[in-house]
């Protein structure tokens, strides 16, 4: 997992850190945003799926913590139906290389459900950002701002 997020160095974001979401269509970004709205977290599904711009995930979301959800073409297909091909999935994936290879969490969502890909992600956050004013995340980031 990468570590983008707590080498940046804004503080204002330790209190409520930017959570882009990014992976290809019917992943379940859209659910996952919402859920995590719903309770509070400052969520942002990032269309990069759609893009030839590797870093557009960075560039105009500059997220404080990159969250990718990955589905099969075969149960995308089940989720959501498309006239796309296998070579049209292959370069969505390869669009998203970039993204995969910066999250700080990975969840491969073929075999779960849309509640168990929000309590992965809860369990994720409340590590990484905690709930408290003092949780792991702001004294990470308080420390990287005093070097």
């Amino acid at each position: 997992m990468a570590q983008t997020a707590i080498r940046r160095q804004d503080i204002r974001a330790a209190r409520r850190p930017l959570i882009a979401v990014v992976g290809p269509c019917a992943a379940g970004k859209t659910l996952l945003v919402r859920a995590l709205r719903e309770r509070g977290y400052n969520a942002r599904e990032v269309a990069q799926e759609h893009s030839y711009v590797p870093s557009m995930w960075q560039r105009i979301t500059q997220p404080d913590l990159l969250i990718y959800l990955n589905a099969s073409w075969e149960v995308a297909c089940r989720r959501r139906s498309t006239d796309a091909g296998a070579d049209w999935w292959e370069e969505l994936t390869h669009r998203l290389r970039h993204a995969r290879q910066h999250a700080d969490l990975y969840l491969d969502t073929d075999g779960l459900t849309p509640e168990q890909v929000l309590d992965r992600t809860l369990a994720f956050l409340e590590r990484v950002v905690g709930s408290g004013s003092e949780s792991a995340w702001s004294m990470e980031m308080q420390r990287n701002a005093s070097c």
